[in-house]
């Protein structure tokens, strides 16, 4: 058992919140008559943990004002995540599917996000310098400047602010080829980067991001040279 620590440090996360559906007993989707269902998020993951952990966390996000969005809201809070800042607007929680894998049949997983709540904000929408007053710590991953170029105004301007108020700012890189392409990517992600104190990244995706290479490493092999060059 972990045990719970106590820690004063405050934590703000700003990420989307979705709706996970599994297939049961490692079948695939074509087969699935029923799913496991529960919410989660990459930022909220995170909360979640820190939570667990003693931090208390603070999730910046929004859910649709209806039942789903309710049902969503009601599963994070039994993990002790504070969900003052969560908005309710637009109709749609996003959704991924997860075809549970078996023996060397790894899980695949098929989005659907397009369209929702989050990708409804835009700038503006958020009081950051009330969000971060008595906080510590902020922190995002680079899937949520990718869903809409408004979510990533919305990030930078959360950046923006946590600077103002001294606090640290924590990036998960995070890259996903299917929400954007290498070189937008690049763009807005090196743009956010001057205000990140603490990357978190591995050898691929330093790499298709910012063109920053390990020398003769081969992430198949586990072989890492720390000697980087741009």
């Amino acid at each position: 058992m972990i045990k719970k620590i106590p820690c004063d440090r405050k934590v703000v996360l700003f990420g989307e919140l979705m709706m996970r559906l599994s297939t049961k007993r490692h079948e695939r989707l074509i087969q699935a008559r029923e799913f496991d269902v529960l919410y989660s998020g990459a930022e909220a993951n995170v909360g979640v943990n820190l939570a667990a952990l003693g931090v208390e966390s603070f999730m910046v996000s929004s859910v649709p004002d209806n039942a789903v969005g309710d049902a969503c809201l009601a599963y994070m809070r039994q993990f002790r995540l504070n969900l003052d800042h969560v908005r309710r607007n637009g109709f749609r929680l996003g959704i991924y599917f997860v075809e549970t894998g078996a023996a060397q049949r790894p899980s695949t997983f098929l989005y659907n996000r397009k369209g929702s709540s989050i990708t409804e904000l835009k700038p503006g929408d958020f009081d950051w310098d009330g969000i971060f007053a008595g906080k510590h710590w902020f922190h995002f991953t680079g899937i949520t400047p990718a869903l809409a170029d408004n979510v990533a105004a919305i990030v930078d301007e959360a950046c923006r602010a946590a600077v103002r108020r001294n606090l640290t700012v924590s990036c998960d890189l995070n890259f996903r080829s299917k929400l954007w392409p290498k070189e937008k990517a690049r763009a807005v992600m090196t743009g956010l980067m001057k205000h990140v104190d603490v990357l978190f990244t591995n050898e691929e995706e330093a790499d298709a991001v910012f063109g920053i290479s390990a020398r003769a490493s081969d992430v198949k092999a586990g072989r890492l040279d720390r000697g980087f060059v741009a």
